[in-house]
């Protein structure tokens, strides 16, 4: 599935979410499922930096694709976690740096989170590119 193809699903999932709760508390309900990182990920290393609330971050490159294990202590985070990775973890790097995550405006993210969730999202996915963008060339 593309980049393009996961955030047209995405979309769809939302529209069926009346009111900003309703996606406050889907959100909440992925971030539930969300397994783990291995704890070997658990350390400074890892972080994502200056998130207001923990989360890391851990990037692999298998057969020129990006795969990521990220986890949160906020269950929100954790929920949009879960939509960032089925958009964009198992793409290639280069898909990945250049894309154009409209997902955001069209399901109201911005206006279904806090601005302090919104700026962690906003780190979050600029984390992803920038882990994505030192696998270029590799």
């Amino acid at each position: 599935m593309t980049i393009r193809e996961a955030q047209e699903e995405i979309i769809e999932e939302f529209k069926n979410l009346n009111d900003w709760i309703d996606k406050y508390n889907h959100l909440i309900k992925l971030g539930k499922d969300l397994p783990p990182i291995d704890s070997e990920y658990i350390k400074k290393d890892y972080l994502v930096k200056d998130c207001r609330v923990t989360t890391w971050i851990h990037s692999t490159l298998k057969d020129g694709r990006v795969y990521y294990d990220i986890d949160s202590s906020s269950m929100l985070i954790r929920g949009i976690i879960v939509v960032l990775k089925r958009i964009l973890s198992g793409q290639k790097p280069e898909d990945i740096v250049n894309s154009d995550l409209y997902f955001i405006d069209k399901t109201e993210l911005t206006k279904t989170c806090a601005p302090a969730r919104v700026s962690d999202l906003l780190k979050l996915i600029n984390k992803m590119k920038l882990d994505a963008a030192s696998f270029i060339n590799k």
